[in-house]
């Protein structure tokens, strides 16, 4: 049996799921989201209780039984609280400030970056004297968030050395000592 696959979802109030063949459509407060299921995998209602459900004990199967599951709980904590990610701004002069979904980065290249995000989610910078600038994504579809977040961190990664690049909130990084001054 899968671990995950086999938990129960509770679902919230508000929260509301519909199916038409193979797609499931979860509605809430947040907005909307499906999701396509696979052949052989289905779900059942009980009580605000929502399990997923595999037709046979294939390898492949019980793989995508837990996918599925995992799936579905993102989509309705999504619809239902919705998700926030922070990402900070770290370095001399590296700046980030946006326009509606337009972002725009000025991460020490020559020019600045002109980052269009979704229309799904919505993006606010922060800039305060004496910090660092922050970028924050909300929306209810988790891996589109992850998807955006993953885009701008890669635009300048964190260096070793001086931590400088665009790293999540709270996210420890790997230092390494520069070079050190030979002895004679």
């Amino acid at each position: 049996m899968s671990r995950v696959g086999k938990n129960p979802i509770s679902l919230p109030k508000g929260v509301e799921i519909q199916t038409s063949g193979d797609t499931i459509t979860v509605k809430g407060a947040k907005g909307q989201l499906s999701q396509k299921l696979s052949e052989g995998i289905s779900i059942e209602i009980n009580d605000g209780i929502l399990l997923v459900n595999r037709s046979n004990e294939s390898k492949s199967q019980r793989a995508l039984h837990g996918l599925y599951r995992s799936l579905l709980n993102n989509m309705i904590k999504g619809v239902s609280e919705g998700y926030v990610t922070k990402q900070e701004v770290v370095g001399v002069g590296y700046k980030a400030s946006n326009q509606g979904n337009l972002l725009e980065l000025n991460l020490g290249y020559s020019h600045n970056i002109f980052l269009e995000v979704p229309k799904e989610i919505s993006v606010k910078t922060e800039s305060e004297k004496g910090k660092n600038p922050l970028i924050i994504l909300e929306g209810n579809d988790k891996q589109l968030i992850g998807q955006v977040a993953a885009k701008i961190r890669s635009m300048r990664k964190p260096e070793p050395y001086k931590g400088k690049g665009v790293k999540f909130l709270g996210e420890q990084l790997r230092r390494k000592a520069g070079k050190s001054a030979s002895k004679k």
